[in-house]
């Protein structure tokens, strides 16, 4: 999975906002990232990073859409994803003809997203988020588990009690354990090392450690300069049963799951 960042503050460095045809360099990268192996693009329009100001989802689909509905008249042949938490954004997308919705607060932040991921049959990627969200008055018993695997767990399968509710399919379902999303570097590094435990769950599992702060951490670099440490979570991801790897860094990363699918598929 490719990330197109069509924000102006990423933490990486790769927002296309910034630029003076988004819309053209977002066709680009998409185009670049195919090219280079990716079999899906995950589109964002509002930074998830620490610290980052929340945006409205009109101003979300002000940025999204254009790009989007570009990058679907190139007819690429790849899944299109788009990152987003807010129920009128992933309608809009769903409408215009993306694939798959992907949801950094695991359908707890908008209470009608559940709805709206039943409503166009779509699949959808659940992450575990770390982070307290505002209207929670209390952090759920599940949540308190001072073992990183196990707190995981329980905050997927409070995600997942939603989709029931909402009668999405389990076919349809893709688990995400948040790396990086409230959770410190010593949790983030057993919590890879442990993945095994996530994808025994029993859905396909999706990690994104693309140059994330663990990395830096670990090796004292910047996040232009990450590249060997993700490929380094990478490959022991797969190894733990990683099915999907959403990076920045598409040609590297998918030479890396070539050869780590070689080994063990």
């Amino acid at each position: 999975m490719g990330i197109i960042n069509l924000t102006p503050d990423s933490f990486s460095g790769d927002g296309l906002m910034s630029g003076k045809d988004p819309e053209k360099e977002a066709i680009n990268q998409a185009l670049q990232f195919v090219r280079e192996g990716a079999d899906i693009l995950d589109l964002g329009a509002e930074s998830s990073r620490p610290g980052a100001e929340p945006i409205s989802a009109k101003e979300e689909i002000r940025r999204l859409i254009p790009a989007l509905e570009a990058i679907l008249k190139e007819k690429l042949d790849v899944v299109i994803s788009v990152d987003t938490y807010k129920n009128q954004v992933a309608e809009k997308a769903l409408q215009a003809g993306a694939d798959w919705i992907n949801d950094i607060w695991g359908l707890r932040f908008d209470p009608r997203m559940a709805s709206i991921v039943f409503k166009y049959n779509s699949p959808v990627v659940i992450m575990h988020n770390g982070r307290k969200l505002e209207q929670d008055r209390e952090v759920p018993e599940k949540e308190n588990q001072k073992d990183i695997v196990l707190r995981v767990k329980g905050g997927l399968q409070e995600s997942i009690q939603i989709t029931q509710k909402a009668n999405i399919p389990p076919s349809n379902m893709i688990l995400d354990p948040g790396i990086g999303f409230g959770k410190t570097v010593d949790e983030n590094l057993e919590l890879i090392n442990r993945l095994d435990e996530i994808r025994a769950m029993g859905y396909p599992l999706l990690i994104g450690p693309s140059r994330k702060s663990f990395i830096g951490a670990v090796l004292n670099l910047p996040s232009d300069q990450r590249l060997e440490g993700t490929a380094a979570a990478t490959a022991i991801s797969i190894t733990r049963g990683a099915d999907i790897i959403r990076v920045h860094d598409v040609e590297a990363i998918a030479r890396v799951t070539k050869i780590c699918d070689a080994i063990l598929r």
